[in-house]
């Protein structure tokens, strides 16, 4: 089969989860006897027009010259030379700057769509662009053959909102299993004796209240904020919370394996996502075997299920920073039983192979019947 994996910046991976997965997949998916092109940013790092067998074809991307209206370029660019080739099937990894030049997306290749977020639901953007935003989710329905949902909470929404099936495929993780106390030492850190947060720093990501949780709570334990801070929102932050000395801005860890470690070593692990399906940070926090406190919402909640601890207000938070430890016999059952959920549900090897079989069976029907919807 020939397959294009359209909708990221670019193999390998040097941006984000979209990216990471598409690293994943098109390798498994070469070692599997397909034939892969995935379409890189002419300003990705990997200038190579091939990668672990993986086809590379890279597109002029203005992001740089004109902000985010080049990633609406950058995708019709991609779009216009898939045209030119004779691809079986194109995977679609998001929608928000490529469903508008959905009608141009070649005819006889099937065209499967991850659908990934509710992404009108940011609160970072205004109202203009959320109207925006809900136009290119329904174009996205409309211009695809086949689509994928990351969560339970994604699938029952497209059926709610648009009577249509989707096939529900989540994230993946591999388990942390090397932990190494020596990664902490440049952040001056004690094992199980600090508590954090990786996200971006976006109100949906329920930071404010974690952190107003966190300054209220008894003791002095650090907590770190792991993600990008100069930005208006982190500036904010920033200002507000300048008097609480455990608090502590780290900015981006983007070694995979520092950031493990420290995921691994921490006391508390707050995932405050409210936005979006399965969110690859959660994940990911489990295979490194961190005592996760999640938003209440479906889409945590679907993932972490009993496993975890919740919270909805910054008092929740401040009653766990006081009440809750790793060490803990809950706490341990709760580990072990997500190290059980990678292994079992999650592992990459098991979301690789729920793809390719997605990809035949999609090809096969579409070849046999006029069927838009799996």
């Amino acid at each position: 089969m020939k397959i294009a994996i359209i909708g990221t910046r670019g193999i390998p991976n040097h941006y984000g989860g979209f990216e990471q997965f598409a690293e994943y997949l098109s390798k498994y998916l070469v070692q599997e006897g397909q034939e892969v092109t995935v379409y890189n940013s002419h300003m990705h790092p990997y200038q190579e027009s091939n990668w672990m067998g993986v086809d590379i074809v890279h597109c002029k991307d203005p992001e740089d010259k004109i902000g985010t209206a080049g990633q609406f370029i950058y995708d019709l660019n991609c779009i216009r030379d898939a045209r030119k080739r004779d691809f079986d099937m194109i995977l679609q990894l998001g929608y928000t700057s490529s469903s508008v030049w959905g009608r141009l997306l070649p005819k006889k290749a099937v065209i499967i769509t991850n659908m990934d977020g509710l992404e009108w639901k940011r609160s970072k953007f205004g109202k203009n662009v959320r109207r925006f935003l809900k136009k290119a989710e329904k174009l996205a329905v409309k211009t695809s053959d086949y689509l994928i949902a990351d969560s339970v909470g994604i699938q029952q929404y497209l059926q709610k909102k648009y009577n249509v099936r989707s096939h529900y495929i989540p994230y993946g993780a591999n388990l942390f299993t090397k932990p190494d106390e020596s990664f902490l030492e440049q952040y001056n850190l004690l094992p199980n004796n600090y508590d954090m947060l990786v996200a971006r720093l976006e109100p949906e990501n329920s930071i404010e209240i974690i952190l107003d949780g966190v300054a209220k709570a008894a003791g002095d334990r650090p907590f770190l904020v792991v993600g990008k801070h100069e930005t208006k929102f982190g500036e904010y932050l920033k200002e507000k919370f300048r008097h609480c000395e455990k608090i502590r801005f780290l900015g981006g860890i983007y070694d995979i394996e520092t950031l493990n470690n420290v995921r691994c070593f921490s006391n508390i692990y707050f995932h405050g996502h409210t936005v979006g399906g399965t969110n690859p940070s959660l994940l990911e926090a489990m295979a490194s075997q961190a005592f996760i406190c999640a938003n209440d919402n479906i889409f945590n909640k679907a993932i972490l299920e009993g496993d975890a601890l919740y919270f909805r207000t910054s008092k929740d938070v401040q009653k766990t920073i006081e009440s809750y430890v790793k060490e803990s016999p809950n706490a341990q059952k709760m580990l072990q039983a997500n190290d059980e959920k990678i292994l079992r549900l999650y592992s990459w090897d098991i979301i690789n192979k729920a793809y390719l079989q997605l990809i035949e069976e999609c090809l096969y029907r579409s070849s046999k019947r006029n069927l838009k919807y799996l």
